[in-house]
C-alpha cells in the first residue's frame, strides 16, 4: 500500500477518523492503531506479520530482562545477545544469498568442488528499519536512557506503526515510547503543517522523483554503452536529484501521517546538497540513519577516544556497515566505503572535517560544488545494477560523447526544481504554515484535497515503490 495511492488515502482517513474518536479511551485507541498497523503491513504479505511479531515480543523481552539484571557483566551479556538476534534474523532474510554468492564465486575460482546450494528467501519490506527500532529499545534500556520496561503493547506500537514502518525515519525508542504514554490532544496537532509537508512530499514524489527517474536516470543506468558523455552526466545529476526527492518525500509524508494521529517523528532531510564537505552531508542525509549509526555503532566502536588512527578505523567500519545496511550488494559496500574514505581524508586534513561556519562565501561555494560532485559520484555505484554497470557508467563519463539527447527543457525544468528545493528558507514550512492561518481549517483541507488532485494529474501513469522500500 504505497502512499500517494487513493488505497491508501482512503485507509488513511478512516485511521484518521476511528482514531480520534477512541481518543478518550487511550488503551483501545492503542490497540486499534496496532491492527491497523499490522493490517497496512499485510498487505504487502501478511505471513512477515508473524516476524514483525515475534521481533517485537523478543525485544520487549531482553528489555525486561536487561533492565531487572543488576550486575553489569550480566546486563552487557544479554544487550550483547538481544543485538546479535536482531543482525542474524536481519543477516538471514537480507544478506544469505549474498554471501552464499560470494563463497560459490570464491569455491569456483579456487576449484574446490561443488558449489553451496542457494535457498529462495524472499525479503521482508522493512525489516532494516523495524530492526533497528528493535536495537535502538534494548540499547537504549541498556544505557538507562529509557527508565523502565515498556509495555508490551507499547513497543508493538513502536516497532510496527505504519508511517515509518517499511522506510523510516528511524525513531529512537527514548524519543517515541514517551509518547505513546502521554494522552493525546487534537489541540496539539500542527494540521497545517502536517498537511503542507504530505503536500510537498507527494508532489517530490509523483512528479519530480518519478520523471527524473523514467525520463533521465533508469534507461541510461540500465545500459549507458547507449547513451554519449554529456547524457550520462545529466543521467548522475538526474539519480541524484531522484534519489533526494523520492526519499525525502516518504520521510515527509510519514512524518506528516503521524503528526495527524499525534505523534512527532524527527527530520530526516535538511538540504543534504548544500553540504561542504562529506560529514556535513551525513548531518543533512538520512539524519535518523546517519546519527543511528553513530550513536549505535560508531560510539560503541570507540568513536574517537582512542586516537586519530582508531578513529579512522571505527569511521570506515561504519560506513563500510552502512554501505551493506542498505543492500546485499558489493556495489553498496564500495558506496560506503567511498564515503568513509572521504570522512577520513576530511578529518586527517581538517582536524576532524570541514566547519561551514570557518568557510568563507567562497570557499563554501567551492566546497559545497566539489562535495556534490563527489556525492553523485558515489550515487553511481549506490544506483548500478552491478560493478559491471557502474563501471561502464563511469567509463561512458570519461568519453568523447555526442551531443546530449536527454537534456530536453521537461528534464532541464525537473533537474533545476529538484535542486532549487535546497535554496529555499530552512524554515519555509512554517512560513506557509502562518501563511495559510488566515484560511480556515475546513477551507484548508478542502484546498489540500485540490492540490492532491492535482499532483496525481502531473504525475506519469503508475506509481513506482520509494526506493528505500528495497532497504
Amino acid at each position: 500500500m504505497l502512499f500517494p495511492t487513493l488505497n491508501f488515502g482512503l485507509f488513511f482517513f478512516a485511521v484518521f477518523y476511528i482514531s480520534w474518536a477512541l481518543a478518550r479511551l487511550p488503551r483501545i485507541r492503542l490497540g486499534f492503531l496496532i491492527i491497523v498497523s499490522y493490517g497496512f503491513y499485510a498487505a504487502w504479505d501478511w505471513r512477515f506479520c508473524f516476524l514483525l511479531g515475534g521481533s517485537s515480543v523478543f525485544n520487549w523481552a531482553m528489555g525486561h530482562l536487561i533492565h531487572h539484571t543488576t550486575e553489569e557483566r550480566s546486563r552487557k551479556l544479554l544487550v550483547s545477545f538481544a543485538i546479535t538476534l536482531n543482525l542474524a534474523l536481519l543477516g538471514l532474510f537480507k544478506y544469505f544469498n549474498f554471501f552464499l554468492t560470494s563463497a560459490n564465486s570464491l569455491i569456483e575460482a579456487l576449484h574446490l568442488g561443488r558449489e553451496i546450494p542457494y535457498l529462495e528467501i524472499v525479503l521482508p519490506v522493512g525489516i532494516s528499519f523495524f530492526t533497528f527500532h528493535g536495537i535502538s529499545y534494548v540499547v537504549d534500556i541498556y544505557r538507562r536512557k529509557i527508565a523502565r520496561p515498556a509495555r508490551l503493547s507499547h513497543i508493538l506500537f513502536y516497532i510496527a506503526f505504519f508511517p515509518q514502518l517499511v522506510a523510516g525515519p528511524i525513531v529512537r525508542a527514548s524519543h517515541f515510547l514517551p509518547q505513546i504514554a502521554a494522552p493525546v490532544d487534537p489541540r496539539d496537532i500542527r494540521a497545517r503543517r502536517a498537511l503542507l509537508l504530505i503536500l510537498g512530499g507527494l508532489f517530490k514524489k509523483v512528479v519530480l522523483a518519478n520523471y527524473l527517474a523514467t525520463g533521465l536516470a533508469d534507461d541510461v543506468f540500465f545500459d549507458p554503452t547507449q547513451y554519449g558523455a554529456w547524457d550520462i552526466l545529466l543521467a548522475a545529476y538526474g539519480y541524484a536529484a531522484q534519489i533526494y526527492c523520492d526519499f525525502s518525500a516518504y520521510t515527509d509524508i510519514a512524518i506528516g501521517v503521524a503528526a495527524l494521529l499525534g505523534y512527532r517523528f524527527p527530520v530526516n532531510f535538511n538540504q543534504p546538497y548544500r553540504a561542504v564537505g562529506f560529514q556535513d552531508f551525513w548531518q543533512r542525509w538520512h539524519i535518523s540513519l546517519s546519527s543511528w549509526l553513530r550513536d549505535y555503532l560508531y560510539i560503541s566502536l570507540g568513536g574517537n577516544r582512542q586516537g586519530a588512527w582508531m578513529r579512522y578505523r571505527n569511521l570506515a567500519l561504519t560506513m563500510l556497515l552502512g554501505g551493506l545496511w542498505h543492500g546485499a550488494s558489493w556495489n553498496f559496500v564500495i558506496w560506503g566505503g567511498l564515503h568513509g574514505f572521504a570522512l577520513i581524508v576530511e578529518h586527517r586534513l581538517f582536524n576532524g572535517g570541514l566547519k561551514p561556519q570557518a568557510l568563507t562565501r567562497g570557499q563554501t561555494i567551492l566546497a559545497t560544488l566539489v562535495t556534490f560532485h563527489l556525492v553523485c559520484f558515489t550515487w553511481i555505484f549506490f544506483r548500478a545494477a552491478d560493478f559491471g554497470h557502474a563501471w561502464s557508467f563511469i567509463a561512458g563519463l570519461a568519453s568523447i560523447g555526442t551531443a546530449p539527447t536527454l537534456a530536453t527543457p521537461f528534464n532541464l525544468t525537473l533537474l533545476i526544481l529538484a535542486m532549487a528545493l535546497h535554496f529555499l528558507p530552512p524554515n519555509w514550512v512554517g512560513r506557509l504554515e502562518t501563511a495559510t492561518l488566515r484560511i480556515p481549517l475546513v477551507a484548508w483541507g478542502a484546498l489540500a484535497g485540490a492540490i492532491i488532485v492535482a499532483i496525481d494529474s502531473l504525475g506519469p501513469s503508475g506509481m513506482a515503490p520509494f526506493i528505500y522500500f528495497q532497504f
